[in-house]
């Protein structure tokens, strides 16, 4: 086993699931911050997308808080930039095989919010 390999506990933990080492605290750590998701969501449907495009597609997003959550994905190998060497300077975002994977649990996500929205705007019966 490698250094960087970790050692979760199987199943769900019946314990503080913050003070084990747990999957989905670990990939909530990874894409769980704000502006992650639509950012990512965005560039599900886009091959490649420019910076600006990003900027005005993420509603609200502050260019810092964009390059700063640009910059942790492409540190987690879900998000790829690329430099074209032009004048003036063009960079494209793309996700990676690893970011694209994500797709299948963030649409079962969304269902799965869609399906609790609906009962919670239905109220108590």
């Amino acid at each position: 086993m490698s250094d960087k390999q970790i050692q979760y506990a199987p199943g769900l933990p019946a314990e503080n699931i913050y003070e084990i080492k747990c999957p989905i605290i670990y990939a909530l750590d990874i894409i769980g911050q704000k502006w992650k998701l639509p950012i990512m969501w965005y560039l599900f449907g886009k091959e490649k997308t420019r910076y600006n495009e990003l900027k005005r597609s993420v509603t609200g997003i502050t260019n810092i808080m964009l390059t700063k959550s640009l910059r942790e994905l492409e540190e987690h190998n879900l998000v790829h930039r690329f430099q074209h060497n032009s004048v003036p300077p063009k960079v494209e975002y793309s996700l990676t095989e690893r970011g694209k994977a994500l797709l299948p649990t963030l649409n079962e996500l969304y269902t799965w919010g869609e399906e609790q929205y609906n009962i919670d705007q239905a109220g108590p019966k």
